[in-house]
């Protein structure tokens, strides 16, 4: 279906009118610059171009023990980081990550 317009003659058609139609046109308004509002801050899944799922399986008392290691609501990246430590060979976070357990299974 088209849509359907209709062409209707615009008023009087002397130069005359037009002429102080536009004399009256109210004046431009100056844009005011916008608050903008402040960036969200990009979670870990976002900085990641295309993340893909690495999963193993274990028991329930191994996950017990990594949960009880890496504290409140860290798990996965205790499990992370620990992972990517010991894959590049960066001694110091591991040391750091064993430092984190002990402290929380005190």
């Amino acid at each position: 279906m088209e849509p359907t317009t209709s062409k209707t003659e615009p008023g009087p058609t002397s130069g005359k009118a037009s002429k102080t139609a536009k004399a009256q046109k109210p004046a431009k308004k100056e844009k005011t610059p916008k608050a903008t509002a402040p960036k969200k801050e990009k979670s870990p899944r976002e900085l990641i171009e295309s993340p893909v799922v690495f999963a193993f399986r274990l028991s329930a008392a191994d996950r017990t023990r990594i949960h009880g290691a890496a504290g409140a609501a860290g798990a996965t990246k205790f499990v992370r980081s620990a992972a990517l430590a010991a894959a590049t060979g960066d001694q110091k976070t591991f040391d750091a990550l064993i430092a984190q357990a002990k402290s929380n299974l005190k």
